[in-house]
């Protein structure tokens, strides 16, 4: 099956080609740029590179994958969560070709596709298993049971992981988009600079909170000399980075012995900093877990996640129709 897929969530225009679920024919990612200048996304602004880059990256990908529409046999499109004006984009795109071409159209969970990124990847991966999905967006803690079976263990209450890149990263001068960047100077730094807080709230609990923590860092920094932020301007990021990996891998490990999984993967935007992947694999390997976690590209927003996930719920005859809605805050929920 022929499945196309199409992801507007954020500042990313991506379309994608993918046959039966596991073979990607075009994985095509347009990465907005006009953020750069302000060190965070503006969702208005998204929306507008949404309308300029859809229909060339759409072509993009079906001429990359050497296909015609005529050939494609299902369309998968993310519904949400995500930016609203940037979800209607995608979604509206994948309606209207629906609706002409007479191709089914399946609404994909953002969350969902992320974690289809590792069953493309590593096709014999099989649930149940833990996902740490890891994003600027979001952070949580999902126990797949199977596919399309899944309980939602733990979440962000406030910034999520990559939003913390994002900020500290701009504190600390170090670019956009803060978690490549911080993963970057931090493999020159030094991660027992300072001990920064780690929030790991009630006992029990499997969310997250890297607000104070990010504030911990800007008034670290704000006490500091421009000699000095010069000086320690990479421990500081190390010293960050180590701070936020603590928590994903110790409450990674503690949902796995919670359910008795013996595997434990990563997917989002997060999953490819090398001191979480490192830090994850050496305390797993205490306690016997498997560690699977996507390559570079489908960690990032990408259509061939989302084309995956299309093809599994379409080879199953669901569908959507074309009422369906942009939902910036949508929950993950079981087939």
């Amino acid at each position: 099956m022929l499945i196309l897929g199409i992801e507007t969530s954020c500042d990313e225009t991506a379309s994608s080609v993918v046959e039966d679920g596991s073979r990607i024919l075009s994985n095509v990612v347009y990465s907005q740029i006009v953020h750069n200048r302000y060190g965070g996304v503006v969702p208005e602004l998204a929306s507008r590179e949404h309308i300029r880059s859809i229909v060339p990256v759409v072509r993009a990908a079906l001429d990359e994958a050497g296909v015609s529409l005529e050939q494609i046999e299902g369309i998968a499109v993310t519904y949400g969560p995500g930016l609203v004006g940037s979800l209607l984009i995608g979604l509206s795109f994948a309606k209207a070709l629906s609706f002409s071409r007479g191709i089914p159209l399946i609404g994909i969970n953002h969350i969902e596709g992320h974690i289809f990124a590792n069953f493309l990847e590593h096709p014999d991966i099989s649930p149940p298993l833990v996902c740490l999905v890891i994003s600027g967006g979001h952070s949580t803690v999902v126990y797949v049971a199977d596919k399309g079976q899944y309980e939602l263990m733990g979440q962000t209450r406030d910034d999520a992981a990559g939003e913390a890149f994002d900020k500290v990263a701009k504190v600390l001068n170090l670019g956009y988009p803060g978690g490549p960047a911080i993963d970057r100077a931090s493999t020159r730094g030094d991660a027992d600079f300072f001990k920064f807080p780690r929030a790991r709230l009630e006992a029990e609990s499997f969310d997250f909170s890297f607000s104070g923590l990010k504030t911990a860092v800007a008034i670290f920094v704000s006490k500091l000399s421009e000699e000095e932020l010069k000086k320690h301007r990479i421990d500081i990021a190390a010293s960050f980075q180590e701070a936020v990996v603590d928590v994903l891998v110790e409450k990674g490990i503690r949902a796995c012995q919670k359910k008795n999984s013996d595997k434990i993967v990563l997917a989002g935007g997060v999953a490819g900093n090398r001191r979480l992947r490192e830090k994850l694999r050496s305390e797993a390997e205490k306690l016997k877990l498997q560690v699977f976690y996507p390559s570079p590209v489908l960690c990032t927003d990408n259509a061939a996640m989302i084309a995956a996930a299309g093809e599994f719920y379409l080879s199953r005859k669901k569908r959507s129709d074309l009422a369906l809605n942009a939902v910036p805050y949508a929950p993950l929920s079981s087939a």
